[in-house]
């Protein structure tokens, strides 16, 4: 019966990565905005920071622009400067945001928008030329002068909603209303080795002030390492691995799990060499909280105008004409439900939706497609190959309470807000304190870690391998609460056959490969060595 029960769980486990799309997190989610890289959201992060002496403060992270690689000149990757960037912060549960803070972005060449050019040619028949690339010299932290482009953006706090709440504008703490942006990490004839470019970047985190916020917040945004880890490319090729841990535990080398099974390294994860930019922010947890449970729901956003109309003869910063209505083209609070949860057809619809109007996506979390769509395809298979009668290789427990609480409302004691509007967000409990960078659990609350995803979310939760089990029913099952396991009563584990057993893809992230300090995402990859 052991081998017997060991083959079947085989069987499903690598059966249910063959949606592969579901876990490519949020880069290219839905069809239309695979068309707009520069607003396309891949990651969102909230968390009560962990920096030592830091820990009355949220870490705020949204990052966009997926899939850059590092060489990827001469233009590399500025944000649109017709778009707005946002982070929306619901702080009474109502699934409407009540503070937002708003991103827009200017770019400009050197010389007011002329570009640094050369003389060229014999005295007599001189030209003056534009240089075609973004800097003509080495670029230090003390030195800048080479830069051929500057990106620089304007900050601000809309209280209420964002279509008509009080909009005011914040400045550094110079006074200045602009804020800017390190150069993408060109390589390192630009700007020496890594860790003098970090030394670069550091100058552009800015402290800035909220009026009737007695402390400053931190912002900080530029090119990252993509902190998202996932074994992309074999889980396309219909699952080119066993996707179970094959190790006694992670890591341990001795491939004494699932016999067969995928075991922990680095050379899995295939965004190994891609970066990202992180619009990032760091905010007194008094500024975002107000009266109830200190939980707030938080989630970005990427709008641009309703209309383009393209220049024929376009130039540098006349391009194009943006006029009508702000119109949101880019959605993401949780990792993966945009490609784990909505059908294809209603992608656009959900990027383009606010979380207030989240009911009409209800079915897919009480009843969703993914575990039936994998025992359609594969029970009579399994069944067949094992002499067995599995009636339903799926979760039985419908509506699908443990998912309505992991996407909709959130844990009860954990990060639920003190009013419950089902919605899709990131909720954070800002009372639970953060825990150190080396005493994080990968696996969050499933981890013993309640200061982990689903309580927010650092960028070292490994949101891939918990999202894999959640939707196979791990949450059927017991979980440890500062070291007990607790049923959480949503489900039983007779209704999900395979709810606790170890899936992963076998691409690890942790909290060690980010920094433990503002703005935690590692330094970017170099261009060239």
């Amino acid at each position: 019966m052991q081998v017997l029960k060991v083959s079947l769980i085989a069987s499903i486990v690598c059966s249910s990565l063959l949606v592969a799309n579901a876990f490519a997190s949020s880069h290219r989610e839905a069809p239309n905005i695979t068309r707009m890289p520069t607003l396309d959201s891949t990651d969102f992060y909230a968390f009560n920071s962990y920096e030592a002496g830091r820990e009355e403060y949220v870490t705020l992270i949204a990052n966009y622009i997926p899939l850059q690689d590092a060489y990827g000149g001469p233009n590399y990757y500025a944000m649109d400067p017709a778009a707005v960037y946002s982070i929306h912060i619901d702080n009474d549960g109502d699934a409407v945001e009540d503070l937002t803070f708003q991103f827009k972005f200017t770019n400009e060449l050197a010389n007011k928008n002329q570009g640094i050019a050369l003389t060229v040619g014999p005295a007599g028949n001189q030209r003056t030329v534009a240089v075609p690339l973004k800097n003509i010299g080495a670029i230090t932290a003390g030195d800048q002068s080479a830069a051929n482009f500057t990106e620089s953006y304007q900050l601000s706090l809309v209280k209420g909603p964002q279509n008509d709440g009080m909009a005011n504008v914040l400045s550094n703490s110079n006074g200045a209303t602009m804020f800017h942006k390190p150069l993408d990490y060109i390589g390192n004839k630009s700007f020496g080795d890594t860790a003098a470019y970090a030394d670069y970047a550091s100058q552009f985190v800015y402290q800035f002030s909220i009026e009737g916020c007695v402390s400053p917040a931190k912002v900080f945004v530029g090119q990252r390492k993509d902190p998202f880890v996932v074994n992309l490319g074999k889980t396309f090729d219909l699952v080119n691995y066993v996707p179970v841990e094959g190790d006694s535990a992670p890591g341990a080398g001795d491939q004494g799990g699932f016999p067969g099974g995928i075991t922990q390294s680095s050379d899995n994860d295939d965004l190994m060499d891609k970066n990202v930019t992180a619009l990032s922010i760091e905010v007194p947890k008094s500024c975002l909280t107000t009266q109830g449970n200190g939980t707030i729901g938080a989630w970005t956003t990427a709008s641009l105008p309703q209309a383009r109309i393209l220049n024929p003869s376009a130039k540098i910063g006349k391009t194009e004409v943006n006029g009508g209505a702000l119109t949101q083209v880019s959605r993401l609070g949780n990792p993966l439900v945009n490609e784990l949860v909505i059908g294809l057809k209603d992608k656009d619809t959900f990027s383009s939706a606010h979380p207030k109007d989240d009911t009409q996506f209800a079915d897919y979390v009480t009843h969703p497609s993914l575990p039936e769509l994998l025992n359609i395809l594969f029970k009579d298979a399994v069944n067949q190959t094992l002499g067995a009668n599995i009636e339903t290789l799926a979760p039985t427990n419908f509506p699908r309470a443990d998912l309505v609480t992991a996407f909709l409302t959130g844990f009860a004691g954990v990060n639920q807000l003190a009013t419950v509007t089902p919605s899709e967000m990131l909720r954070l409990n800002t009372g639970i304190p953060a825990k150190p960078r080396d005493m994080q659990s990968a696996f969050g609350v499933a981890g013993d870690d309640l200061a982990g995803f689903p309580n927010g979310r650092r960028p070292g939760d490994d949101v891939v391998d918990i999202a894999l089990r959640v939707v196979m029913g791990r949450l059927c099952y017991p979980i440890p609460v500062n070291g007990t396991d607790t049923d959480l009563g949503l489900c039983t584990p007779d209704d999900a056959s395979v709810g606790n057993v170890p899936f992963t893809d076998g691409a690890p992230v942790n909290a060690s490969m980010m920094m433990d300090h503002f703005p935690y995402l590692a330094t970017p990859l170099s261009g060239s060595k």
